[in-house]
């Protein structure tokens, strides 16, 4: 009986000893395949995120040629717009004439600043000769002069012509950040036409479904003041590329030095 037990320990012993002087040789090679697919899926999401930003580029440097040759056009009639609109195209920045009368006590304010100061745009709903309102934004006033009382030279009686530029109405507030729209003290942080509408009782069916941004044209008592539509659209996507694009060289670079390192 010893002796059987005595040759079975031998080989169980000697493939163990074999097995465990294997796994050294084998683990570098599992962490080396490990790293290396690490290193490749970082590097595709680095050059991914710089392929996305320089797409990003050309559709914004796009948009601001589109939006410059539109403000070049010729002033159209609110019509014009209109049918522009209801054909699919983009109204944005487009110049337009209106003809109506300012529903003055019917103002919305939107909180802005102009010029570093503080204050409000001032919309206000602007009554066709067919019922309808389309709300213009006549432009900035500030805070100590939000209320209409506080500027009457600026509250114009009867049939008004304006000139601006058609703005499309915002789908959705920008930003979960974005404060909800105060409609009891009527301060507005978001341009939700609907709200402005209804909290003033103006019908869906009875209101022009875009704004008007008035020209700097001067109004009498010099507020609200006119020609506040911003154009300079943020453009940092060239930024953000060459950002992501260092970045997935830097990895590259920092892995090629850790290599050469771990081979000498």
């Amino acid at each position: 009986m010893r002796g059987p037990a005595r040759s079975t320990a031998k080989p169980i012993a000697r493939a163990t000893v074999a097995e465990l002087s294997r796994q050294p040789a084998r683990r570098p090679v599992v962490r080396a395949v490990l790293s290396g697919l690490v290193l490749l899926a970082a590097l595709a999401v680095l050059l991914s995120l710089g392929t996305w930003q320089m797409q990003r580029l050309a559709w914004k440097e796009q948009l601001l040629a589109d939006i410059a040759e539109r403000r070049a056009e010729a002033s159209v009639p609110l019509s014009a717009i209109e049918a522009v609109k209801a054909g699919g195209t983009d109204i944005e920045y487009r110049p337009v004439t209106v003809t109506g009368t300012f529903e003055n006590g019917r103002e919305r304010h939107f909180l802005a600043t102009h010029e570093g100061q503080s204050g409000y745009h001032v919309y206000a709903p602007l009554r066709l000769a067919d019922g309808r309102f389309v709300f213009v934004n006549r432009g900035f006033v500030p805070y100590d002069q939000k209320e209409p009382a506080t500027r009457p030279e600026g509250q114009v009686a009867g049939e008004q012509t304006i000139a601006g530029l058609a703005r499309q109405r915002l789908e959705g507030k920008p930003s979960s950040l974005v404060p909800d729209n105060d409609l009891i003290k009527n301060v507005f942080y978001w341009k939700d036409l609907d709200a402005m509408a209804a909290s003033v009782r103006i019908a869906p069916e009875a209101l022009v479904p875009f704004f008007v941004d008035a020209d700097a044209t001067p109004n009498p008592g010099g507020f609200p003041i006119g020609g506040v539509t911003q154009f300079e659209l943020p453009n940092n996507h060239l930024q953000y590329a060459l950002t992501w694009y260092g970045l997935a060289l830097a990895l590259v670079a920092v892995s090629g030095v850790y290599a050469w390192r771990s081979r000498r």
